[in-house]
């Protein structure tokens, strides 16, 4: 975990000793650890990113605290769709598709719903946040 800062290599080992429940501000968010290659360098990235759980697929927002750029685990999954997560206890290989149109709407719609600060990032920023569903291996 050396590529990642203090911050994020502390919520990585909670989340890991606690069989994916972490603390603090993070108490009541269903978080995942992504698996993913570096766009431009191919080098793993482990990022804590807050999920949604959709039937059998796991629905990601590219926040970024309303940031005006998207996230670089993004970027990643864009570059190298191929990944792997960690939820609870349990590895998941996935792939990654973005969703977009009515279909990301209605699920940002529902995740701001229960996470109103999703809201508020999107009215921080003028690009519409990506929602990428990670599908497991062997489902469409």
């Amino acid at each position: 975990m050396s590529d990642v800062d203090d911050f994020t290599a502390r919520i990585i080992s909670e989340f890991r000793a606690n069989g994916g429940r972490v603390g603090d501000s993070f108490s009541d968010a269903p978080l995942l650890l992504l698996h993913s290659l570096g766009a431009r360098s191919g080098h793993p990235r482990i990022t804590p990113v807050m999920y949604m759980a959709d039937g059998d697929r796991f629905i990601v927002f590219a926040s970024r605290g309303g940031a005006p750029t998207n996230p670089g685990w993004y970027h990643n999954l864009r570059a190298h769709p191929d990944a792997m997560i960690e939820v609870g206890s349990d590895s998941v290989e996935v792939t990654a598709r973005e969703v977009a149109g009515p279909e990301r709407d209605a699920l940002f719609r529902r995740h701001a719903a229960r996470y109103p600060a999703f809201d508020e990032y999107q009215t921080k920023t003028t690009r519409v946040i990506p929602a990428v569903a990670l599908l497991p291996k062997g489902t469409r």
